[in-house]
């Protein structure tokens, strides 16, 4: 299965998605989610919904020197907080941003495809495809 955006278009900025994720991750802020909506200048501009890819060839596990971050059949990356050494290389490999960081475990949050955020988008931005 793979998270993918329909329309960022659709995209009102509310955050339900971020704030669903984080939730299922076991933070009710957001400080641990694998989504971002990111404003593009202003409401008029629209918004920008960035979600991981789910590359066959992931940038974010090439770049782990504890291999934390290993490859997943068919694309994506399986996430062993217990290898993480908190040193970013991850977040910056991923050449969409969609790796987020958490600031109070000094780890990733890294997005696990389960498409539990899609429910939660009001105007049906995101889809899990399968």
């Amino acid at each position: 299965m793979k998270l993918s955006i329909i329309d960022s278009g659709r995209c009102v900025g509310c955050q339900s998605c971020m704030f669903a994720c984080s939730r299922r991750n076991g933070n009710a802020g957001l400080t641990n989610t694998a989504i971002m909506v990111k404003s593009k200048g202003g409401v008029e501009t629209g918004f920008n919904v960035i979600v991981c890819s789910s590359c066959v060839d992931p940038p974010c596990a090439k770049a782990c020197p504890t291999q934390a971050l290993t490859p997943k059949e068919g694309g994506g990356v399986k996430f062993n907080p217990n290898k993480c050494i908190g040193c970013k290389k991850c977040v910056d490999a991923c050449i969409i941003g969609a790796v987020n960081w958490n600031d109070e475990q000094m780890k990733p949050v890294i997005c696990i495809q389960c498409g539990y955020c899609v429910d939660y988008c009001p105007h049906g931005v995101l889809e899990l495809i399968k």
